[in-house]
């Protein structure tokens, strides 16, 4: 029986992050939120300090440069952005990124996103 490798599913839920986002006319030049979920597929390792692991404030700190960037007009956008930086550490081999925008169809539903997956070829 061969040995098969074992994937570690890092991951950060509900991440508010406030971004300049938006195609609309009113959306320009405004602030809104985004909710922000991560999971990224790394290889299983045995970690017993913090610098053998993927630290997931990396995820934070990416997602807040990504945001205060500028004016991104499409939330895919800002998800590929934020997949390609997790994927800037080699031990990534997957990223899925999904980015709610709370306010986009209020009062209508309680939020409009897309999810994306981006895999290391």
């Amino acid at each position: 029986m061969g040995l098969r490798t074992t994937i570690t599913k890092v991951f950060v839920a509900g991440l508010k992050v406030q971004a300049e986002i938006g195609v609309y006319k009113h959306e320009i030049g405004r602030v809104q939120p985004l909710l922000v979920d991560v999971e990224l597929s790394v290889p299983a390792a045995r970690a017993d300090r913090l610098c053998e692991t993927f630290n997931y404030e990396t995820i934070l700190e990416a997602a807040r440069t990504i945001a205060a960037s500028g004016h991104i007009e499409l939330v895919e956008t800002f998800a590929e952005r934020l997949a390609h930086a997790c994927l800037a550490d080699p031990r990534v081999i997957c990223a899925r990124v999904r980015v709610e925008k709370p306010l986009a169809l209020t009062p209508h539903a309680v939020a409009a996103g897309v999810e994306i997956t981006v895999v290391r070829d």
